[in-house]
């Protein structure tokens, strides 16, 4: 199977310059980057042990923040590459690490072995980790060709990925067995994880309840807090396609009751801002958009955010929170957005019936009783509405309970990870 794969990639490569190209022109690659993912690299590797993290997207690049913040700090490493696919995520980690000398970010090359070749001669890592559920056949047979430590960090294998693994029993168990370590997020994983034929599997929890040491600070614009400190704010997360417009017509519903309530909508992708903005403006609704912020009234209706990387800011001043992709019933098999984040900052989180990508997480905060259901504008309304007649603006003991956690299960990960630095 594996030879079929490597056929297929070189067969494909002479015409992947012409799509990453198209991808370009249509505005999903980087406008001058995009030719690192056919390996074309500007950036010099600097002497010493590198330490390589490889993330997809937006929810894995911030999952290992909490890692970055340690590792930067450790002597022993004098490097840390983190390679991304998604524009979004490289948007975060340019925010984030755009002056930061020891940390490099550049796009993953396409799985061809050419490419991956190129990529792994010129950076030649010490120790290469993936996070979550990133697979891919070509790059970890050639890490392991060059005797690399290759880990799986906060490893998540879903139901459907598993199947589609499972009927393919050769080809996974010898893409498997060559992880040095896999650290799985959920008892689930870990029994994929065993069945696919990974040897070595730890299970700590999920990565995603730590924190970074920034992670409780409150950069908002002053002048805007100032603007809002008597308003009753809510806000609605990785919401996609349909799920504005529910969250339109619960504000709507609010403000019958609080007039002073202001709603913030962060969409998951924030490509369809103007879409979004029509369809609440269609609803009456006066919408000003993140990067307008100076524009803010007092009555407001919607602040929309049109950038990456703020959701933490909002969550800091919210007392509730709806979680997207939960609504949305062609997407139930897929569904759910990971509510850890907004459980750390000690928001009630409400979310739809739809959330089988993060059951075990929405069990445990069900538990701690942070977390809720709902199925229409009518119920989120009242649901809200209840949180915002609480005295209590925030349930610090849970705060605690879940900061406590997470760290335990970062000095845990950090622990084993250590192991292959002094390899």
């Amino acid at each position: 199977m594996y030879y079929w794969y490597k056929f297929l990639t070189y067969l494909f490569y002479p015409f992947l310059p012409i799509y990453i190209f198209l991808r370009k022109l249509k505005k999903k690659e980087h406008p001058t980057r995009y030719k690192e993912k056919l390996s074309v690299i500007d950036k010099s590797r600097n002497k010493g042990f590198l330490m390589w993290f490889h993330v997809a997207s937006v929810g894995e690049a911030m999952s290992i923040l909490p890692l970055i913040e340690n590792f930067e700090k450790d002597k022993k490493i004098d490097t840390i590459l983190i390679t991304t696919i998604t524009l979004s995520s490289s948007e975060i980690l340019k925010k984030r690490y755009n002056n930061n000398e020891k940390i490099i970010h550049q796009f993953l090359p396409l799985d061809v072995p050419i490419f991956i070749k190129k990529f792994l001669k010129h950076w030649n890592p010490n120790i290469s980790i993936f996070i979550d559920s990133e697979i891919w056949p070509n790059l970890i047979f050639q890490i392991k060709n060059q005797k690399i430590p290759l880990l799986l960090v906060n490893g998540r294998i879903r139901k459907k990925t598993f199947f589609k693994w499972k009927k393919l029993n050769n080809f996974s168990s010898k893409i498997f067995e060559k992880f040095d370590l896999c650290i799985a997020s959920n008892n689930e994983t870990e029994n994929h994880l065993k069945i696919l034929g990974a040897k070595n599997i730890k299970n700590y929890g999920n990565l995603k309840f730590a924190r970074t040491n920034s992670d409780t600070n409150n950069n908002l614009d002053s002048d805007f807090l100032n603007k809002i400190k008597s308003r009753k704010v809510w806000c609605a997360s990785s919401t996609h396609p349909t799920e504005e417009k529910f969250c339109g017509n619960t504000h709507i519903a609010l403000k019958k009751k609080y007039n002073n309530v202001l709603t913030i909508i962060i969409p998951r992708h924030i490509n369809r801002i103007k879409k979004i903005n029509k369809e609440l403006n269609d609803l009456n609704l006066k919408v000003c958009q993140y990067t307008e912020l100076h524009k803010i009234k007092n009555d407001t209706d919607i602040l929309l955010i049109d950038s990456y990387g703020e959701t933490r800011k909002f969550y800091n001043i919210s007392k509730c929170v709806f979680l997207g992709k939960s609504l949305i019933e062609s997407l139930s098999e897929d569904s759910g957005q990971n509510p850890v984040e907004a459980s750390r900052f000690g928001c009630k989180i409400f979310h739809g019936p739809n959330v089988s990508n993060f059951d075990e997480i929405y069990n445990y905060l069900k538990s701690l009783g942070i977390t809720k259901q709902i199925h229409n504008p009518e119920e989120l309304n009242q649901s809200i509405g209840e949180e915002f007649e609480r005295d209590q603006n925030k349930n610090n003991k849970i705060i605690e309970k879940i900061e406590n956690y997470g760290q335990n299960i970062l000095a845990n990960v950090i622990k084993e990870i250590k192991i292959y630095i002094n390899y």
